[in-house]
């Protein structure tokens, strides 16, 4: 089936050159992956900033924040014999990987669901303490009980894992630490409580024994995950082959649990997918799509940091109960917007 996602004429809605760096001797490398709520009557992304100095022809340069929250930039030489530059995500020196860019989640809104802007009065959020140095990444917003659950993943030297923050303002928030382990990431938290229980969908991965494959987990208030499983896994030769996470919060349907996820190929190609969840246990997969629902193919997608590249972890169902407003990463570099048929991807479903 061909792709069904209608992209917005206006793509890209947001490029580095739309926002202004964090500080001086920094500019915005990339806007990726945004969370998506509704909040005052207006629709808001809380978006991952990635910055980095500017590179020079005999330098990679890269910053990392201290355990005390300062801003350190590292410096090696491209022919220093101890480092692997071969990524253009990652740099690996003296046995250790670094980012080569530093992520934080800044708030945009918008009357309108297209133009954005800075609101004033709101926070951007970083890394807190030693297990997020390395920056903080692609949050997911739920909305549940009337608070708002930040999930995201959390980067240091330690690892990647899931840090959560919660808010009912957007102005103060609560941090809850680290809610599962390295190495996890993509936490999607359900937006209703499923006989008492909350849910999560998340990314354990294994570089031996298994792989990066979407599991679901329970909890008894939101911070605590147990009873873990895992309901969606890769298929090889497909393109969905070498990685499968999570996108956005499920959407309650009377189908069932829809959930839009990622998968990637070895070569890293990323195209968006779904999966149908029971509704009353949603560890239990009713359906998948075989081909992707959506797949880098506008010249946003194709070229930019890290090219060939749809990335989403956030939308909004719009009121007629059909409509999805999907707002996605294109290229780890722009953020561009995107509706999807709830209709037309049961279809791709079979359901």
């Amino acid at each position: 089936m061909a792709d069904i996602a209608k992209r917005f004429p206006q793509n890209p809605l947001l490029s580095p050159k739309d926002l202004k760096p964090t500080s001086e001797g920094l500019h915005i490398a990339c806007l990726l992956n945004p969370g998506v709520f509704r909040f005052d009557g207006k629709i808001w992304l809380l978006v991952r900033v990635a910055e980095r100095p500017q590179q020079s022809q005999v330098h990679v340069s890269f910053p990392i924040l201290t355990a005390t929250g300062e801003t350190q930039i590292m410096e090696i030489a491209l022919d220093d014999a101890d480092l692997i530059a071969t990524d253009a995500r990652v740099v690996r020196y003296k046995g250790v990987d670094y980012l080569t860019t530093l992520s934080h989640l800044r708030l945009v809104c918008s009357d309108d669901g297209i133009h954005f802007h800075e609101p004033e009065g709101y926070n951007k959020l970083f890394g807190i303490g030693p297990l997020q140095t390395f920056g903080i990444e692609d949050c997911r917003v739920t909305c549940l009980e009337g608070q708002y659950y930040l999930t995201f993943t959390a980067v240091s030297d330690s690892g990647v894992g899931v840090g959560m923050r919660t808010t009912t303002d957007w102005k103060s928030f609560q941090s809850h630490g680290m809610i599962l382990p390295p190495h996890n990431k993509d936490v999607a938290i359900f937006e209703e409580k499923i006989n008492g229980l909350y849910y999560a969908l998340h990314r354990p991965s294994s570089v031996d024994i298994g792989g990066n494959y979407i599991w679901i987990a329970q909890s008894p208030d939101g911070e605590h995950w147990g009873n873990h499983k895992c309901i969606v896994k890769t298929r090889e030769g497909m393109w969905d082959g070498a990685r499968v996470g999570a996108g956005a919060a499920p959407i309650k349907t009377e189908k069932g649990w829809l959930e839009i996820y990622h998968g990637a190929t070895k070569n890293h190609r990323y195209c968006l997918g779904a999966v149908l969840l029971d509704l009353n246990d949603p560890s239990i997969v009713l359906a998948r799509t075989i081909d992707p629902i959506m797949e880098p193919s506008e010249p946003y997608e194709v070229s930019g940091f890290f090219g060939h590249v749809v990335f989403t972890n956030g939308h909004i169902v719009e009121p007629d109960g059909d409509t999805i407003t999907m707002y996605y990463g294109a290229a780890d570099e722009f953020v561009c917007g995107a509706h999807l048929s709830i209709k037309e991807i049961f279809k791709a479903l079979g359901v």
